[in-house]
C-alpha cells in the first residue's frame, strides 16, 4: 500500500465549496476506491476539510465578502480537522501531478516575503502558490513577495486568490509584474504589467468549457445552505429536495432537509428525512441525535432514549447526547443513571453553561441520596 493510500484509508473528507477543476462525484469515487469517504458538508466524523475554489466566487470581493470564508476556516481548524486546498486534495488522490521538490518552511517564507502568516495560509488554501503547504519552493517565495506588495497596495487575500487563476498556471506569474488597480475603476482588482491583461477577481472561474453535471447540484446545495443559514427553512427544504432528486444517496442533504423541516414545524416529514439519512449512513451520529430530539419533543421518550444511546455508542466524545440522556433519565426518576451521565458529560465539557447545569444535577442527586441515607 502506498503512503498516499495510507493517508486516505479511513479518512472522512468533507467539502466546503464545490471543486472548480474536477467533478465531485469522480473525486468521491476515487476516495472510495482508496478506502476513504467524501461527503458534501461537514459532520462530526469529518477528519479532512477540502475548500473548493468556487466558494471564492460566491463570497464576493473584499474583506466583508471573505469574512465568512475566514470564519469557516477558523472554525474547522479549531475543531482539529486537517484543511486541504483543492489542488492539495487532487494531489493526495493522485489525480494531479505534484510540483517539484521544495525546501522552504512556512516561517522562512513569511520572513523573506513579509507576507503575513494569515494571508499566506489562506492563499495556500486556495492554491495561489505552486505548493499548497510547506515545504514551499523558490517560485512560491517569488509569488509571496509579489502578493505582499499587492496587499501593501490595498489588495485583500481574497482578491488575490480570485485573480491569480485567470492567468493560467499560478507558477507563470513569477515572471510577470502584478499591480493593484484597474482601468475599470476597481481598486481591489489585480492586473498584469501594462494593464493589458486584467485578472478580474469577480470573474475568477471561467468554467464554460469545463462545465460538468455536478455544477447544478453544487450550486443548489450552496443555495440551500445559504437559505438555511438565512432562516428561510421552507425554501431551504425545497432546495435540499431538489438536491436529493439529483443525488438520492446524499445523506447530508437528507439530514439538512430534516433540520429545515423540523424548524418549519413539519415534524413528521422531518422524522422521515432523518430516517432516510440514517438508512444512507447508519453511522451519521448527528442524525441519531437530532431524531432523538424530535422524538423527545413529541413525548416519545423511549424512542428518544434509544436514539441517544445509539449516538453515544457511535461517538463516545459527543457530549450533547450524554447531557440529553441524563435529563431523560432524571425526568424518569432514574437518579443514579442521571448522575452517572452528568458526571460523564462533565468529563467531556467542564466549561460551558451546560456544564454548570450538569454539575448542579450531580449535586442535587448527591443531596437526595444523602437525605435518603440519613433517614
Amino acid at each position: 500500500m502506498t503512503a498516499r493510500a495510507v493517508l486516505i484509508q479511513g479518512a472522512v473528507f468533507g467539502t466546503i465549496g464545490a471543486l472548480a477543476a474536477f467533478p465531485l462525484r469522480l473525486a468521491a469515487r476515487e476516495v472510495e476506491r482508496q478506502h476513504g469517504q467524501l461527503r458534501r458538508g461537514i459532520t462530526r466524523r469529518t477528519t479532512h476539510v477540502v475548500f473548493g475554489r468556487t466558494i471564492l466566487a460566491r463570497a464576493g470581493v473584499g474583506k466583508n465578502g471573505d469574512a465568512e470564508i475566514e470564519r469557516r476556516v477558523a472554525a474547522e481548524r479549531a475543531a482539529g480537522r486537517t484543511l486541504i486546498s483543492e489542488n492539495g486534495f487532487l494531489r493526495l488522490l493522485g489525480l494531479m501531478k505534484a510540483p517539484e521538490a521544495s525546501s522552504l518552511s512556512r516561517q522562512s517564507l513569511i520572513e523573506q516575503s513579509r507576507l503575513s502568516g494569515a494571508d499566506l495560509d489562506l492563499l495556500s488554501l486556495f492554491d495561489a502558490f505552486e505548493h499548497d503547504g510547506e515545504p514551499y519552493s523558490f517560485r512560491d517565495l517569488i509569488l509571496a513577495r509579489k502578493y505582499a506588495g499587492l496587499v501593501a497596495g490595498g489588495a485583500t487575500w481574497g482578491a488575490i486568490a480570485r485573480s491569480v487563476h485567470r492567468s493560467g498556471p499560478v507558477a507563470s506569474l513569477t515572471a510577470k509584474s502584478l499591480n493593484v488597480g484597474s482601468q475599470h475603476g476597481r481598486p481591489d482588482a489585480i492586473y498584469l504589467e501594462g494593464g493589458q491583461s486584467e485578472l478580474d477577481g469577480q470573474l475568477l472561474f471561467d468554467l464554460g468549457a469545463a462545465a460538468h453535471g455536478d455544477d447544478t447540484l453544487e450550486d443548489l446545495f450552496a443555495e440551500a445552505e445559504a437559505a438555511e443559514e438565512g432562516g428561510d427553512h421552507d425554501g431551504a427544504a425545497a432546495l435540499y429536495q431538489r438536491c436529493l432528486a439529483i443525488d438520492p444517496t446524499d445523506a447530508i442533504a437528507a439530514f439538512n432537509r430534516a433540520n429545515c423541516l423540523r424548524a418549519g414545524g413539519h415534524a413528521a416529514d422531518a422524522a422521515h428525512d432523518y430516517i432516510s439519512a440514517l438508512k444512507l449512513d447508519p453511522a451519521f451520529v448527528e442524525a441519531w441525535f437530532n431524531l432523538a430530539g424530535l422524538m423527545s419533543e413529541q413525548g416519545r421518550d423511549a424512542s428518544a432514549r434509544r436514539h441517544l444511546q445509539k449516538a453515544i455508542g457511535l461517538d463516545k466524545t459527543y457530549a450533547d447526547p450524554v447531557f440529553n440522556l441524563a435529563r431523560l433519565e432524571f425526568d424518569a426518576g432514574h437518579l443514579l443513571e442521571a448522575r452517572r451521565l452528568w458526571a460523564r458529560y462533565l468529563e467531556l465539557d467542564a466549561e460551558s453553561e451546560w456544564a454548570g447545569v450538569a454539575a448542579r444535577g450531580v449535586q442535587f442527586v448527591d443531596m437526595q441520596l444523602a437525605q435518603k441515607s440519613a433517614s
